[in-house]
């Protein structure tokens, strides 16, 4: 029997996920998770042959919540399952642990066969992912300003970036607008750039936002 620990903050999609597992997988054993507390919560009540993990939830990051789940259970396979592009959030993703990194609109055949391959203790990539992984690696340079944020920061600009203001940005992450604008001055700084125009300037001239 697989265990799967679902951590998502939308129920919906927990549930479409346990329908099209269940589905795939016969037999197998779910958990649920809306937030980082209540994955932490779920990892010390059950153990899991497998974590979906999306990358926005509330109060904390799913990167941050990934290094918590690596640093407790090490061995634990995760899959990082989201709505932003593989040039956003995928190399963080990889570099942090996760052993596969998807987008929510991927085939649900893609889904399943990325499962049982970090069950078994690969990676999954998409073919393009690979190439930018093989790119990174031979790559010997001073780190781009982008690459000093933190996975909050980097967040933040991805958000920004797409458009949406510091109001909207609370709004979707549970956090307050005056927290929101503490990380988007800690951004621009690190950026060296001086508003939001700029950060979507910056973000498109370094491929982070299609």
């Amino acid at each position: 029997m697989i265990r799967v620990l679902i951590v998502d903050d939308h129920a919906i999609v927990r549930r479409g996920l346990k329908g099209l597992l269940s589905d795939e997988l016969p037999g197998a054993a779910f958990g649920e998770a809306s937030d980082a507390q209540q994955a932490m919560k779920e990892l010390r009540r059950e153990k899991w042959d497998v974590a979906l993990l999306d990358i926005a939830l509330p109060a904390k990051s799913g990167l941050e919540l990934l290094k918590e789940l690596k640093g407790a259970r090490p061995k634990l396979p995760v899959l990082v399952l989201s709505a932003h592009p593989e040039d956003q959030f995928a190399l963080r993703a990889l570099k942090a642990g996760a052993g596969g990194y998807l987008t929510k609109d991927s085939a649900p055949g893609e889904l399943v066969k990325a499962i049982r391959k970090v069950l078994a203790g690969g990676r999954y990539v998409s073919p393009t992912l690979a190439e930018k992984l093989a790119l990174n690696v031979r790559k010997d340079f001073t780190r781009l300003p982008h690459e000093t944020l933190s996975d909050r920061e980097y967040e933040i600009m991805c958000l920004i970036a797409s458009g949406k203001t510091v109001t909207e940005i609370a709004g979707e992450l549970s956090l307050s607008v005056k927290t929101i604008s503490t990380y988007r001055t800690r951004v621009l700084e690190k950026l060296g750039v001086k508003n939001s125009a700029a950060i979507v300037q910056y973000a498109v001239r370094n491929g982070l936002v299609i």
